[in-house]
């Protein structure tokens, strides 16, 4: 199953040829400890992923038509899991993005390992990464500003709901 992004299909096809769970998490954990520190300027409520159990933030930027991604979460997992996304979905075009399918999930075999509430938050990070993303193509705000950016002292509201449990 292709997904539309290279480095997503990498990641997948790599969680996908490992049998033993333990390794799918050791490797998503290793995706954790890669993700540099987001900014303290981004933890605010304008990108914190709602309907996850966990402190996880995601900004997008756009630069040159392409998306570039921040993250964090408080919980190492979790982290592991917007790193995954957020190598997925680096670069892509906010189109692309904005039409990613989240059935690839089960193509990783993490499904299986994962807690429901996990999982859910998982879907909730992918909502809130197309959201922004489907805010980037439509100009909501500045092609330079990450999505949710103060443009003024107020961040701007991000339209498309996170997915609920």
């Amino acid at each position: 199953m292709a997904t539309g992004s290279p480095a997503l299909d990498r990641i997948v096809e790599r969680l996908k040829t490992s049998s033993d769970p333990k390794r799918r998490y050791e490797y998503v954990l290793w995706l954790a400890k890669k993700l540099e520190p987001l900014p303290e300027a981004f933890r605010q409520d304008a990108f914190k992923v709602k309907g996850c159990v966990s402190q996880v933030y995601v900004v997008a930027e756009l630069q040159d038509g392409r998306l570039h991604w921040q993250g964090d979460s408080d919980a190492a997992i979790t982290k592991g899991l917007l790193a995954l996304l957020i190598e997925g979905l680096e670069g892509l075009e906010p189109v692309q993005a904005a039409n990613l399918d989240p059935a690839f999930l089960a193509e990783t075999g993490l499904q299986a390992s994962l807690t429901p509430s996990r999982a859910n938050g998982f879907l909730n990070i992918l909502a809130m990464m197309k959201a922004q993303a489907r805010a980037l193509q439509a100009g909501v705000v500045g092609a330079q500003s990450p999505v949710g950016a103060p443009a003024s002292p107020d961040p701007v509201p991000l339209s498309g709901a996170p997915v609920e449990p």
